[in-house]
């Protein structure tokens, strides 16, 4: 193992907090000397069933303690999840069924070794002890601390100032996260900013369970791919890892160049100093922004897939946006048309030409998932066919049967349309 200054150092990359830090450098020194590692605990509580880069940032942090000999302690949380967890939210989350917090297990388990080693990873349900707490040892529990101390984080706060309720349950989860620190006894805790209360709690608790408590490491919320919000499914501005490469490729390709650099210090493991450098030489022009953002975009879709797989995409991403060609592989969509929409779109005989309207057409590929958003995806300007821009929803595109048409939606989807009666 690295000596004690070398591995804070590395451990320190990308953090916001460490508390404290002369106590992880304590532990550190002590696992050395007794030649035993620390045990680092992270919990998910797995109430969506897909993992985008927002998460990878604290699992490259995990991954991280492994490559220094740490044990690292994946746990999910399919007790707390039946609670769910209350930071930074303005309302009661809504319950979910142990069956769906399962199902969503399985898929972590699945997608997080696509960055831990599985050889060096413990994967635990905290059900398998919160699960059998009797109500007296619930009880206990809950007078190890006070509700003043919980209403302190800011949620609780401004709910209870704008007449918002708060439920008993939503209460106890802070205590129910504590106490799996308790029967981990781990030595290093790690979450989101917004997860420092609840990590904080488990310090306390700790304590009065005459534990040493453990470090507290805060990591950065990934801002989006608008650079402006967290990265969030719900918001749209997100990057799956198991989507396919091209997808992966041409959504880093998307970020502004500020931001290209903030992914740089959280998703990869180039040095702070190269990033640096990068930034003052392309300030200086003396370095394409484009490039970097290019090998970034290289880095992360080869961390999810393969180096051949992220050339591929690429080399697709340029002859689509550099030489203005479509992409070598592309849906290939064979619009039929019925007797009934023969006669409503004018068809007379193979070779007549087709009047079928823009949203129809988007419609029928399933290039979009309603009429609506076909709809908004036109009179944004999102559509192109054989090369020209379609804005108007109401124009009516001519397509003569048994021809070929390159359908464009978006910046990253193709497809190759043929029409036949």
């Amino acid at each position: 193992m690295k000596a004690v200054e070398e591995q804070l150092t590395y451990l320190k990359k990308g953090c916001v907090e460490i508390i404290q830090e002369e106590e992880l450098r304590s532990k550190i020194a002590r696992s050395l000397r007794e030649k035993r590692p620390l045990r680092v605990k992270v919990g998910f509580d797995p109430t969506a069933p897909d993992i985008h880069l927002g998460h990878t940032v604290i699992l490259r942090k995990m991954k991280h303690f492994q490559d220094l000999g740490h044990e690292v302690i994946f746990l999910i949380g399919d007790f707390t999840g039946l609670i769910g967890d209350p930071s930074g939210r303005s309302a009661t989350r809504p319950a979910m069924t142990p069956e769906e917090i399962l199902k969503n297990a399985e898929t972590y388990k699945a997608q997080v070794f696509k960055i831990l080693d599985p050889e060096k990873t413990v994967i635990d349900f905290n059900s398998r002890w919160l699960g059998k707490l009797t109500s007296f040892e619930i009880i206990q529990l809950a007078a190890k601390y006070t509700v003043a101390r919980l209403l302190e984080r800011d949620d609780f706060t401004k709910r209870l100032r704008e007449g918002i309720p708060i439920s008993v349950h939503e209460i106890l989860y802070p205590l129910m996260q504590a106490y799996d620190s308790v029967a981990l006894r781990a030595d290093v805790e790690m979450g989101g900013t917004d997860q420092k209360f609840n990590l904080l709690v488990g310090r306390e608790i700790q304590r009065e369970f005459r534990q040493e408590p453990q470090v507290v490491i805060t990591l950065p919320l990934l801002e989006g791919l608008d650079g402006v919000e967290k990265m969030s499914k719900s918001l749209g501005n997100y990057v799956g890892i198991t989507e396919p490469p091209k997808e992966i490729y041409g959504k880093i390709m998307s970020i502004s160049d500020p931001l290209m650099y903030r992914y740089y210090e959280l998703l990869t493991d180039v040095p702070l100093t190269r990033i640096q450098a990068w930034k003052e030489a392309a300030l200086k022009g003396e370095i394409n922004p484009r490039d970097l953002k290019s090998e970034l975009a290289r880095q992360i879709t080869a961390d999810f897939w393969s180096p051949p797989e992220a050339r591929a995409a690429a080399e697709d991403f340029d002859r689509v946006h550099k030489q203005g060609e479509v992409p070598a592989d592309i849906d290939d969509h064979v619009v039929e048309i019925s007797p009934r929409q023969a006669a409503a779109f004018g068809l007379k005989s193979p070779q007549s030409i087709i009047s079928i309207g823009i949203v129809d057409l988007l419609s029928i590929v399933r290039a979009a998932p309603s009429r609506g958003e076909a709809k908004r995806l036109v009179q944004q300007g999102g559509v192109s066919l054989d090369g020209e821009r379609v804005t108007d929803i109401a124009f009516l595109l001519p397509l003569k049967e048994k021809d070929e048409h390159i359908l464009k939606v978006g910046k990253r989807k193709f497809f190759k349309i043929r029409i036949t009666a």
